[in-house]
């Protein structure tokens, strides 16, 4: 078989998409290698959300240069937001690339490749006007342990034009797979072993509104819950404009959803969310939490946030850290703003120096970290339930696995662990994990899960 290396820049939407290419590609003889040197065909799935993701493509095109040249034959392709982006433009830029493919065209990626090896041309096609296509193929992944975890992406694009974002530019318009395809989708994974589900879209929020009679997205919750197998739920990401009553009330009503949302904020002044075009004030932000926080006392309620955009001033930023200090979420993602093609923001006058951007994401993240810490300390003596979800990464003598609230534990036990949910009471909180132990034997393990 062929070997096809694929290196993959930025968002779980992107990790999905990169296990699909796998997927697809498996039906045309080419195995995953994590040896870039050993492979016939490298794939760079890309980001360019963020300057830092776009950058990072650019740095290992750069380093594929001495491979093409050792193997001229090795076929080389960018997919992503970048390739959406600059198209034709990447193959001017990098002599060397033979593919660029957009976003949408995944399935197309076995006729592109013979495209390339077959007649030597170097191909560009980035069409949004594909539609949405979604494969259901068996996981081409190879692992010592069966999946537990699994992503289902439900949409894709974006209809909101927030002022920073190039994600309407490179992922097209809000576009919902049908409420049966995914159902359909979510048994197989189940029937395979799958016992959490991720939902996946730019704004899954708003599922459903740009198909006429489609099922809301809280709707679709209720029909997942009714999956025999499946045991937990997640979804990512929520746009706070589209965050209704209808799905504040899934909280605590469906059991097998779990008590976490990551809900971007972005800022905390709303002068600067009116320039961001986020289309909602602080004020209602934290309505929002409210509700959620007295649906569900215990929810885990994690964020994103820009410093530096255009215009803010210090008084804006302390707005920010105002309304972080009135939340405290139990994480965030926070980033210096960094002009993107395509957007309304980087025309913007006004533009924060970028020291002043450093020091302003210094202190929020010092903030932040006490928080943080702070919210997984006050675990320390709880009992939690956990799915084991494989090996830790800190030692191959323990297993992993999340809380209902999204924080990772670490804890030894036996090896019949593996895709079991079970109680594991939190011994010591870091500010990244908690460390846990559970008393279990096997022979208790199969009465908790009635073997």
């Amino acid at each position: 078989m062929k070997q096809v290396h694929i290196a993959t820049f930025g968002c779980q939407m992107n990790d999905q998409d990169s296990r699909m290419m796998a997927q697809i590609l498996a039906g045309y003889d080419y195995e995953v290698t994590d040896r870039i040197d050993q492979a016939d065909l490298i794939l760079v799935n890309t980001c360019s959300i963020r300057q830092k993701a776009e950058d990072k493509t650019y740095s290992l095109l750069g380093r594929l240069k001495r491979l093409k040249t050792i193997n001229p034959r090795l076929v080389i392709g960018v997919g992503g937001c970048v390739a959406q982006q600059e198209g034709e433009k990447l193959l001017e830029k990098v002599p060397y690339l033979d593919l660029v493919f957009g976003t949408k065209l995944i399935p197309r990626l076995p006729e592109m490749i013979r495209g390339v090896e077959e007649d030597g041309i170097r191909l560009a096609r980035t069409d949004l006007l594909q539609p949405l296509s979604y494969p259901v193929l068996p996981d081409s992944r190879k692992s010592p342990f069966p999946p537990i975890k699994a992503s289902v992406t439900i949409m894709q694009g974006c209809n909101n034009y927030c002022t920073y974002c190039v994600v309407p530019f490179v992922r097209g318009r809000e576009e919902s797979r049908s409420s049966r395809e995914i159902l359909s989708e979510v048994k197989t994974l189940v029937n395979q072993g799958v016992k959490e589900i991720l939902l996946l879209g730019q704004n899954v929020n708003s599922y459903g509104q740009n198909r006429p009679g489609e099922l809301t997205f809280a709707r679709l919750l209720g029909h997942l819950e009714e999956i025999s197998g499946l045991e937990r739920i997640r979804f990512t990401t929520s746009h706070p404009k589209d965050l209704s009553r209808e799905l504040t009330a899934c909280f605590g009503q469906l059991s097998k959803l779990c008590e976490h949302i990551h809900l971007p904020v972005q800022a905390g002044s709303n002068a600067i969310l009116g320039r961001m075009n986020r289309r909602y004030t602080r004020e209602i932000y934290l309505e929002k939490i409210q509700a959620l926080r007295e649906r569900y006392p215990t929810i885990a309620v994690t964020s994103d946030v820009i410093v530096g955009f255009p215009g803010e001033t210090r008084k804006d930023f302390e707005q920010t850290l105002e309304l972080l200090q009135a939340v405290r979420f139990d994480d965030l993602f926070s980033f210096k703003y960094s002009d993107r093609p395509l957007t309304r923001a980087r025309l913007f006058p006004d533009q924060v120096e970028a020291e002043e951007k450093g020091r302003r994401l210094k202190k929020l993240q010092a903030f932040q970290k006490e928080v943080t810490l702070a919210r997984n300390k006050a675990l320390e003596g709880t009992v939690q339930s956990v799915l084991v979800d494989g090996l830790s990464k800190k030692s191959p003598f323990e297993w992993t696995g999340r809380t209902r609230t999204n924080k990772v534990v670490n804890f030894s036990g036996p090896p019949e662990l593996l895709g079991r949910t079970l109680p594991v009471k939190i011994e010591k909180a870091t500010l990244h994990s908690l460390k846990g132990s559970t008393q279990l034997k096997a022979m208790e393990l199969e009465k908790v899960h009635g073997n």
